[in-house]
């Protein structure tokens, strides 16, 4: 039996007013699975999963040290954080580096749209890909550690869900991070972020500045979309909260499909739901073809354009469109937090693994950075100190390779005098932005266990 149709008005400033009839909302077929049937405390996984290597499920408990903010925060207004010494007292016990990576707990949304004969579809599951890189940020208003130059973080899930992934810090100042991921089901994702983060008095905003690339290899597809404005509020009085806002624009240069999603910001006053999402799916020709809606902290839904037509004019003059869709279908659903999450630094399963000790990594890898490593045991004062050391090394080293800069007085040599170990600059064709991109190697120097390239950083 089909479903009944919706009907659905989209204004002119993207705000999208949805009315369903009918049964209720329908779900893909299989639903969302749980990608994390190999941990400890679940034992409902099938023989090949419990064959696979057991990861953790557990960190050492989050200590209960009080601080000063306003001490602190007075005298950066308007700075750029990243600049200014910050104890480990305002971290969580991640890098920048593996909170990129974290970016791919829901890679089987990528592994389906791979799957997909229908661009129009497949754009619809890289949009939910997209949100759902935020959905575990709801509660996470600490900030991740700034990697040193040269630091690194790879993730080997070729096992269990057939990726690896590798970054490099490539910039100190401003700092800056190139990502690559390889997926053995059809999918090659990359990017290089910049991270602009100010403190505007009562607020703190993070402006993550690049574009996140994407290619399917059956079909060459190829997306770009950049990421959204993320504020952290009450610095000063009351609880923490954070907040994503602003717009997705994705793109497949591939075959000119497009779509927008539009993050509304939270107000006190509005009946909107909170964290609220919204999008519309369009070929290149500019038609829609499906509407998408939901929240970046708990799902996204599809649903099929059959008819549009316009409507009355809204409030503001502005006109409106009106979509009958079909019922919805669920495209992602956040997976419930681990027990003792709120203990836990609200870490996800995937997000407690990160910093998990591994063998045969490279010795820049964030995973042997000693104060962050220190932090996650609840040593908290003796990681201070072990970041001040870090970071007044890292300082000396800056100063050592801009003297050595002036004195070669190469013009293709970049301020810093740094080239990083894994990553190359070049310009992108589809774009025509210069930006880091993977070289290869490092998987093969992992295998010969060869990291004579690698700077000593720890």
């Amino acid at each position: 039996m089909e479903d009944g149709p919706s009907f659905i008005t989209v204004t002119a400033t993207g705000n999208i007013q949805h009315k369903r009839s009918g049964s209720n909302q329908s779900m893909m077929s299989g639903g969302v699975p749980n990608h994390w049937t190999h941990n400890e405390s679940d034992t409902s996984g099938t023989n090949q999963m419990q064959l696979r290597r057991t990861r953790r499920s557990r960190i050492p408990d989050k200590p209960n040290y009080s601080l000063n903010l306003w001490s602190i925060m007075k005298n950066c207004i308007g700075k750029d954080l990243s600049r200014i010494p910050m104890p480990v007292n305002f971290n969580e016990p991640l890098s920048m580096l593996q909170r990129l990576t974290e970016d791919l707990e829901y890679s089987e949304l990528l592994d389906r749209a791979a799957r997909c004969d229908s661009s129009l579809e497949q754009m619809g599951l890289v949009a939910a890909f997209s949100v759902s890189s935020y959905s575990t940020t709801v509660h996470r208003t600490a900030k991740p550690f700034n990697p040193l130059l040269g630091e690194t973080y790879e993730l080997d899930r070729l096992e269990e869900y057939g990726y690896r992934s590798i970054s490099e810090q490539v910039s100190h100042h401003p700092p800056a991070a190139a990502h690559h991921v390889a997926s053995e089901r059809g999918w090659t994702l990359w990017q290089h972020i910049t991270i602009d983060s100010k403190f505007r008095g009562k607020y703190i905003s993070v402006m993550p500045l690049g574009n996140i690339h994407l290619q399917f290899h059956s079909s060459g597809n190829h997306y770009v979309w950049s990421k959204v404005t993320s504020t952290v509020h009450n610095i000063i009085v009351g609880k923490l909260w954070i907040d994503q806002s602003g717009d997705i624009d994705i793109v497949n240069t591939t075959t000119k499909d497009t779509c927008r999603l539009k993050f509304s910001p939270y107000s006190y006053f509005s009946r909107e739901v909170p964290r609220k999402v919204t999008g519309v799916v369009e070929d290149g020709e500019g038609t829609a073809h499906y509407i998408l809606s939901g929240t970046w902290d708990e799902k996204m839904e599809s649903a099929k354009i059959v008819e549009s037509s316009q409507g009355c004019g809204g409030s503001e003059g502005k006109q409106k469109t009106v979509y009958q869709t079909l019922q919805p279908k669920l495209l992602w659903k956040k997976y419930p937090l681990p027990d003792n999450a709120e203990n836990m630094h609200y870490f996800s399963a995937l997000a407690l693994t990160l910093n998990e000790p591994e063998e045969g990594v490279a010795p820049t890898d964030s995973r042997l950075r000693p104060d962050q490593r220190l932090m996650e045991a609840g040593l908290w004062d003796e990681a201070n100190i072990e970041k001040q050391r870090l970071e007044e090394r890292q300082r000396l080293e800056r100063k050592r390779r801009e003297v050595q800069a002036n004195q070669v007085l190469e013009e293709v040599q970049d301020i810093e005098g740094y080239q990083p170990v894994w990553f190359e600059k070049r310009t992108d064709e589809n774009t025509g932005e210069a930006s880091y991109m993977y070289r290869g190697g490092y998987w093969e120097a992992k295998e010969r266990q060869d990291w004579s390239h690698c700077p000593e950083i720890f």
